[in-house]
């Protein structure tokens, strides 16, 4: 990856979003440990935490989920012969109304997908 992309996301994101005050976590990757990349951050409010050498379980849940999604659908369909906006469409699909809303996740109580386990979450809350 290159820090240009990064910056280009996390502006991309800053614009939906006021971050003034959030934590970025992430590993030790040049180009998130780049100056651009950091001064980007500090403009926008933004604290940086990396992760320590050689500590990969502090990410252990996102890299959980991108083996996930290799394993059930990336790697089941033949993307080299794909358009990258038929991809794009696919994973949005597959994160959004199948991983995200259907999918049995045993890291839950109850197995439930991530989105009907926080609404379960927010509804406990407002209950309270």
């Amino acid at each position: 990856m290159k820090k240009e992309l990064c910056i280009d996301t996390f502006n991309a994101v800053t614009k939906r979003y006021q971050l003034d005050g959030c934590i970025l976590h992430s590993d030790r990757g040049s180009q998130y440990t780049s100056e651009s990349f950091r001064e980007t951050l500090s403009k926008a409010g933004v604290d940086q935490s990396l992760s320590g050498v050689d500590h990969c379980y502090d990410n252990s849940r996102m890299e959980s989920f991108f083996a996930t999604l290799k394993k059930e659908l990336l790697y089941r369909i033949p993307t080299y012969r794909m358009k990258r906006e038929n991809v794009k469409s696919i994973i949005f699909r597959y994160v959004f109304t199948y991983y995200n809303q259907k999918r049995i996740y045993t890291a839950n109580p109850g197995g439930y997908p991530p989105a009907v386990y926080r609404l379960l979450q927010e509804e406990t809350l407002l209950a309270a």
